[in-house]
């Protein structure tokens, strides 16, 4: 989804009462996708997925899960293969052992063919057909639930309470959400929630005193933008592009040449690197971010012991 979130997302105004009662629609859909039939695999399986629109850190939790989990498993990362996603696909293969198809359906028969033993799902929530071992929501701990309204008067796909029906929660970024917490809680007071906070890997590759240009295509620019804000990064200019957005040659030249006339280093996502194409890359810097999970082990234990 090519997207940059609407500002009347963020709070109930005029324009989301307006678009309220179309919510309805939304709501519907998953009421019939709860009824459809579901399919179970001959593999294990993990979903990690969002109810809010936007970055929420599926593709870097489901990254750190694959490093708890791939002693114990012979695991693969499953990727519903959206042409405008090709960057989180690539950041995968980097990764691990990945099968992009163009259902998830025909990508998990795949995996169970090539004798592989855990699919860690990058996305799927929403597809009810599938019966998950275990289903895991993320939120971003400073874009919260925005409004609280479902699609289009707000940012979330499915009725908030849903949560009950998940296995954990992560909330995700530097933040910490008391309100947001107190929020979930108020559903189901038993739920399982963890933190992950954004810590760089390659910090020794830029120089501080520099000033820089951030660039990025991603769900949550400013979750970007307070990393390197938290270790020290100067940042004079900032260029947001819409989520998965694919720079054309001339949108680089701009970039490039901007930074160069006023003296400025180009940095972007990990992301937003593996979306360029190779010979694009040049001059071009990424950081480097791992999504640091608080209680760990806990984690870990709780992961085993539901496969």
């Amino acid at each position: 989804m090519k997207l940059i979130k609407p500002k009347f997302w963020d709070t109930k105004n005029f324009i989301s009462f307006i678009l309220y009662p179309l919510s309805a629609i939304t709501y519907l859909i998953n009421i019939i996708k709860k009824l459809s039939n579901k399919k179970k695999f001959e593999i294990k399986t993990i979903c990690i997925g969002n109810i809010f629109v936007g970055g929420t850190g599926k593709t870097s939790l489901a990254i750190e899960i694959n490093q708890l989990l791939k002693k114990k498993f012979k695991t693969v990362f499953i990727k519903k293969n959206y042409e405008n996603q090709l960057d989180e696909i690539n950041l995968l293969s980097n990764k691990g052992n990945i099968i992009s198809a163009s259902s998830r359906e025909s990508a998990l028969l795949s995996a169970v063919n090539k004798k592989y033993q855990l699919a860690i799902l990058d996305d799927g929530l929403q597809q009810k057909n599938i019966n998950y071992d275990l289903k895991i929501a993320c939120f971003n701990s400073e874009y919260a639930i925005g409004n609280e309204y479902m699609l289009p008067a707000g940012p979330l796909r499915e009725n908030l309470k849903e949560i009950k029906n998940y296995d954990l929660i992560f909330l995700n970024g530097e933040k910490k959400n008391s309100k947001l917490l107190s929020k979930l809680r108020s559903i189901d007071k038993n739920l399982k929630i963890f933190q992950g906070i954004y810590k760089p890997l390659n910090l020794k590759n830029f120089d501080l005193k520099n000033k820089y240009l951030m660039f990025c295509g991603i769900g949550n620019p400013h979750e970007f933008e307070q990393t390197l804000i938290k270790y020290k990064f100067n940042i004079s200019k900032k260029i947001i592009y819409p989520d998965h957005y694919k720079l054309t040659n001339t949108d680089l030249k701009q970039l490039i040449d901007k930074a160069k006339k006023e003296n400025l280093v180009l940095v972007t996502t990990e992301k937003d690197f593996f979306r360029l194409n190779k010979s694009q890359r040049k001059n071009i810097k990424f950081l480097k971010i791992k999504l640091e999970i608080k209680d760990k082990k806990n984690l870990k234990k709780i992961l085993i012991s539901k496969l």
